[in-house]
């Protein structure tokens, strides 16, 4: 499996979602068959060991859910 991701790859937006749950999908798998499948994070952790053996290269962008640092909570008025 091929991690790389290929010159001009487009990166995965909001609007891309698992083909499993619906959720938003942090990677694309490209298959050796063609074809490519989307899945969230916790998805591809689930499938991940079988999607290594079907797929030609794997787009990853799971570090972003890890990058957001959390909104601070507003000083409250007194």
């Amino acid at each position: 499996m091929n991690t790389a991701v290929a010159p001009g790859a487009p990166a995965l937006s909001a609007a891309d979602r698992c083909d499993r749950c619906g959720a938003q999908a942090y990677l694309r798998v490209e298959l050796q068959a063609g074809g490519e499948l989307l899945f969230c994070a916790h998805h591809a952790r689930e499938h991940g060991e079988k999607l290594k053996e079907i797929a030609a290269n794997v787009h990853d962008e799971t570090h972003k859910l890890s990058d957001s640092t959390p909104a601070a909570a507003p000083d409250e008025e007194r």
